[in-house]
Parts: C-alpha cells; sequence; structure tokens
C-alpha cells in the first residue's frame, strides 16, 4: 500500500522571507508583492520549484522578498537569465519582474525574444512611468511633456504601450493590472501562470516620489467607472457606473467608439463582446487610453501556442532517437590530422 503524507497547503505568508521590505513608504510595489504572495499560495507550486528573475531598478528587489530561489541579474537581461533557466529546467515555474525601464529600454531586445519565442516565463512589467531607482528620469513610457531631471523642458518622446510592445512582439499572453487592484490582480496573475508559453502582465504602479498621480486620471476613485473597463472573455465590453457605456464598432469604419447603452443610447446588441483570441481586439483594446477611450484592464489576449522550451526538448529526443551509440574515440580521430615537429 502506497501512502504518501499530503502536501501542507501554501499561504502567503509563506512566501516572506527575513529581509525587510524597503520602498519608498506609499510605493506601488508594496500591493504588488501582497498580490503575488497571494497568487503564489493559491497557485500552489512548491517553493523549491519557483524561480524568480529580476534586472535593475526598484522591482528588481523582488528575489530578495520572495522565499523560493530567485537571480538579482543586471539591466535588461533578466529574460535572457530566465530563459536560460527555463531551458534548463522546464519543470520550474520562472517569474520575470521588472520595471518599464528595465524591460523597455536596455531589455527591450531581450523582452521581444522572449516573447516572440514563447518560452514558458511569467513576465511582471511594472510601469510607473518613470526612472524610480536612479531618481526620476523619464522612461520609454514617459508621456510626452513629463518633466524629469533627464528632460527639464518636457519630454518630446512619443512614448511606449507596453501591451502593444507585447503584442507587436508576437506575446501569446497580454493582460494589464493595477498595483492596488487586490482582488483583480492576484486572479491576473494566476491566469498568466496557467498559460503554458510566455505571459506578459503589465502592471500599472503609482511612483509616489518621482511620478505621483501619473495614472489618476483613470485609477482615481472619482473616475475610475468612467475611465476603465474589466474585460473578460465573451463578455459585452461595457463599462461606466451600472455598465450604462460600451464600446462598438463604429458604423462604416474600422474603429472603436464610446456609446452610452440603453435608454436614449444603443441597443445591447450593438456593444462588442470581448474575445481573447482575437488579435486585432487586442490590439484596439490595448491602445486605449483615458479620457477618450477607457483603459482596457484584464486579460486582453490569450491564445495559446507551442512553448519554445517543449520544442526544444522535442527536438533534442528526435536527434538522439536518430543517431547511433557515440563513440569518443572515433570523434576525435576523424578528419585532418597535423604533426608539428621538424620536417
Amino acid at each position: 500500500m502506497n501512502i504518501q503524507t499530503p502536501v501542507a497547503k501554501l499561504k502567503p505568508e509563506d512566501f516572506e522571507t527575513d529581509q525587510e521590505l524597503r520602498w519608498c513608504p506609499g510605493c506601488g510595489d508594496y500591493a504588488i508583492i501582497k498580490s503575488v504572495k497571494k497568487a503564489l499560495a493559491e497557485i500552489g507550486t512548491p517553493r523549491e520549484k519557483t524561480v524568480f528573475v529580476s534586472g535593475i531598478g526598484c522591482a528588481a528587489r523582488f528575489p530578495y522578498y520572495i522565499a523560493s530561489y530567485g537571480f538579482h541579474t543586471i539591466h535588461g537581461r533578466a529574460p535572457a537569465v530566465a530563459t536560460g533557466v527555463k531551458l534548463a529546467n522546464p519543470e520550474l515555474d520562472v517569474w520575470v519582474v521588472g520595471g518599464d525601464g528595465d524591460m523597455l529600454s536596455i531589455g527591450g531586445n531581450h523582452l521581444m525574444h522572449a516573447l516572440r519565442r514563447n518560452i514558458d516565463l511569467n513576465i511582471l512589467l511594472f510601469n510607473n512611468e518613470i526612472y524610480g531607482l536612479t531618481k526620476g528620469q523619464y522612461s520609454p513610457t514617459s508621456r510626452v511633456g513629463t518633466r524629469s531631471p533627464s528632460t527639464p523642458l518636457g519630454s518630446v518622446e512619443q512614448p511606449v504601450s507596453a501591451a502593444l510592445f507585447a503584442l507587436g512582439a508576437g506575446a501569446r499572453f497580454v493582460a494589464r493590472g493595477i498595483d492596488t487592484q487586490q482582488r483583480v490582480l492576484p486572479e491576473l496573475l494566476k491566469r498568466a501562470h496557467a498559460h503554458k508559453g510566455a505571459s506578459f502582465l503589465e502592471i500599472i504602479q503609482n511612483c509616489l516620489v518621482y511620478n505621483d498621480d501619473a495614472f489618476a486620471h483613470f485609477t482615481a476613485k472619482d473616475v475610475a467607472q468612467d475611465n476603465q473597463i474589466l474585460v473578460a472573455h465573451a463578455k459585452p465590453l461595457r463599462f461606466g457606473k451600472d455598465g450604462n457605456k460600451g464600446l462598438r464598432l463604429r458604423p462604416g469604419a474600422l474603429e472603436l467608439e464610446v456609446v452610452a447603452v440603453g435608454e436614449g443610447g444603443v441597443a445591447e446588441s450593438e456593444i462588442l463582446v470581448h474575445d481573447e483570441t482575437n488579435r486585432t481586439l487586442a490590439n484596439w483594446l490595448a491602445a486605449m487610453d483615458a479620457p477618450k477611450f477607457p483603459v482596457a484592464i484584464g486579460v486582453i489576449y490569450c491564445n495559446p501556442g507551442p512553448s519554445y522550451e517543449a520544442a526544444v526538448a522535442a527536438q533534442i529526443e528526435a536527434a538522439k532517437a536518430k543517431a547511433s551509440t557515440p563513440d569518443l574515440a572515433a570523434l576525435l580521430r576523424r578528419g585532418h590530422s597535423w604533426r608539428v615537429g621538424a620536417s
């Protein structure tokens, strides 16, 4: 008779370390790590099979604050290191953590290739639209006009949309959450983990010190209902107080528009239904910004495909099956040889 001792159910506090959390008071990272620990406990992967890989920046402290294996790597290279970890041991749950500067500036190339290869990594990008660790310089996601030590007259650059970047790189799972949404964010983290292949989750994060209220135009309580839309697969794209607004295709044009729903507005049948497998719709949703449109929160795109590490493993096994028994002596003696010495 095979008797197995049941594994104790994990709790969020099981992922706490002896390290003091050291972020600025009021930093969104405190809320994010709370959601991450909650999600990890509910996912239930043993801590010894969980790995956090980070680059450089405020977000990069995560490996110190999660009781699992971890690598604190160099600026922008976290996706590359995480790729090696996953290929070396595909059984590990590998989480990649970085900020908008780390991931989209010096690390943009590594992020792009991790996404297009569809490596089974859970990639979390904390977006506060600023460089926090190096004292508030503008970042690739900073909006036009952002004043910072590196742009004292205001940034003149068009910002990168993290979600659009991920979709353009070929990501097969793209989602967006907000640091303070403690009921929504853990569920998005679990969805990202359940996806087999590269999952990309942009987390909107407030930087109280260097870029406070950068997202207040859609996160503040008095405007959130009208300037956010929580998207869910197969559900109508409705938002606003009492769901009195919705998104539809503008008649005669391939573009979205916001309309009133119900009395004095359009019929429910005209409202678009979210299909998270539709890449065109995902691009429209990812590009929306307040106040003209609501900002899309939730799983914007999910369309699984073969993962890179699974394809590599299958290729290696196929090569082994075709190969004859290796003979090291024959390998060393084949080909040209040279004699060194007096002629």
